[in-house]
């Protein structure tokens, strides 16, 4: 019978939340670490990903990042690209570590933002089994310019002051992570603010807010140049209406006009 047990981690200091969910049957297990995207928790539609691993005989480490959901740290909801990805290599080392664990065959599944983080990590680490990354967030810049100047421009004098607080020790600045179109937000795409809202359990509401300097962080963090470094099986998984990327659009051109030799899947 599939188990989930609640696990902690610590990444520079700071306890993680995290949730291991084993297969049936005597291990070790293979196993994969889960890595959510901008602002996502464990309580936003990762468990369906934890079962269906589980039914595939695959063990599962899913974490809340620190400063978000059940994790420590403070101020809440810095979203700092270098800390997620320190969070990251910590949940894989943990995974690793654990005695039910095969820790020759573990992989990591990443989604949205959480897909830079596994591309970053598999290029960085020799150790890692596969990679699958699904509707991938890979190129800031691109992504920032997909979205156009108008969210850029509206979330400029938010970032102005949340720096000059910063700078005062003051309380944080927040904006929201995801909002209507022509509202200010990190992400103002038609439909975001529903499909974020809807992966998350109604007594427990996304904390739809970001410092907003931390912005700043999101449209400069890239994993376009390392992907050429990566030695390990490697998914990729495009969603044929995606809106806030850019990128996955090239991909599928560039799909249409060669076969490649890696796998590739469409949602």
């Amino acid at each position: 019978m599939t188990t989930t047990i609640d696990a902690t981690f610590v990444s520079d200091g700071t306890r993680c939340a995290a949730w291991l969910t084993y297969p049936d049957g005597p291990g070790p297990h293979p196993g994969v670490v889960l890595i959510h995207g901008l602002g996502a928790t464990h309580q936003m539609m990762l468990q369906q990903y934890e079962q269906a691993f589980s039914a595939a005989g695959v063990a599962t480490l899913a974490f809340d990042y620190r400063t978000t959901g059940a994790s420590a740290g403070s101020p809440r909801q810095r979203l700092s690209m270098r800390r997620q990805h320190a969070d990251t290599q910590a949940a894989y080392d943990f995974l690793k570590s654990d005695s039910h664990i095969d820790a020759r065959r573990v992989g990591l599944w990443g989604t949205s933002l959480g897909a830079m983080h596994a591309l970053r990590l598999s290029s960085e680490r020799r150790d890692v089994a596969a990679v699958v990354v699904q509707c991938p967030i890979v190129y800031g810049p691109g992504a920032a310019l997909h979205s156009g100047l108008g969210p850029v421009f509206r979330m400029t004098p938010s970032i102005i002051e949340d720096l000059v607080r910063v700078a005062t020790g003051s309380p944080r600045k927040y904006i929201p992570i995801v909002g209507a179109p022509g509202h200010t937000a990190v992400v103002t795409a038609p439909g975001a603010l529903q499909g974020w809202n809807s992966t998350a359990p109604q007594d427990s509401p996304f904390d739809n807010r970001i410092a907003a300097a931390n912005a700043l962080g999101l449209a400069v963090i890239s994993a376009k140049r390392r992907a050429s470094k990566i030695q390990a099986p490697l998914m990729i998984c495009v969603s044929s209406n995606e809106k806030l990327d850019g990128y996955q659009a090239r991909v599928r051109r560039r799909r249409r006009r060669s076969a490649g030799d890696r796998p590739f899947l469409r949602r």
